[in-house]
């Protein structure tokens, strides 16, 4: 099996707009999420008319660190944070599996691409969502 050079393959991701032309030449980039943690909610099926059906849950990810300067562990030196993830799933195999076999406290890894979007709520107050689609 033969590979390009890193050289050769990093020149097409990483391509900027020459000074001397003015043509426009795409780059490349990339929107990756990898999270491992526990389902907060059993997944929900939602269809909104005239779009695909998506799969959506919440997973919970902790982030641990001790307190303080001793080497020593003693309780009470460790600080936890949790954060709580939006897990939308729109891939039509991928979205069944997921409403059918992921519950509540499973422990799951997914990789996704994070995606801000807006909404107008109840009281037509626009809202910002964050939301991982897997």
């Amino acid at each position: 099996m033969f590979r390009r050079p890193v050289l050769q393959v990093l020149r097409q991701f990483v391509r900027h707009e020459s000074e001397t032309t003015t043509s426009l030449v795409l780059e490349r980039s990339l929107n990756r999420v990898h999270l491992l943690g526990r389902v907060g909610q059993d997944p929900v099926l939602r269809q909104v008319e005239g779009k695909n059906p998506v799969t959506i849950f919440s997973l919970a990810t902790n982030e641990m660190w001790r307190s303080g300067d001793s080497e020593v562990y003693q309780l009470g030196d460790v600080s936890q944070k949790t954060t709580w993830h939006r897990i939308s799933v729109f891939r039509p195999g991928l979205r069944d599996v997921a409403y059918q076999y992921v519950k509540k406290g499973s422990r799951i890894y997914l990789e996704g691409k994070i995606d801000y979007g807006e909404y107008m709520d109840k009281n037509n107050v626009r809202r910002q969502a964050t939301t991982i689609i897997a």
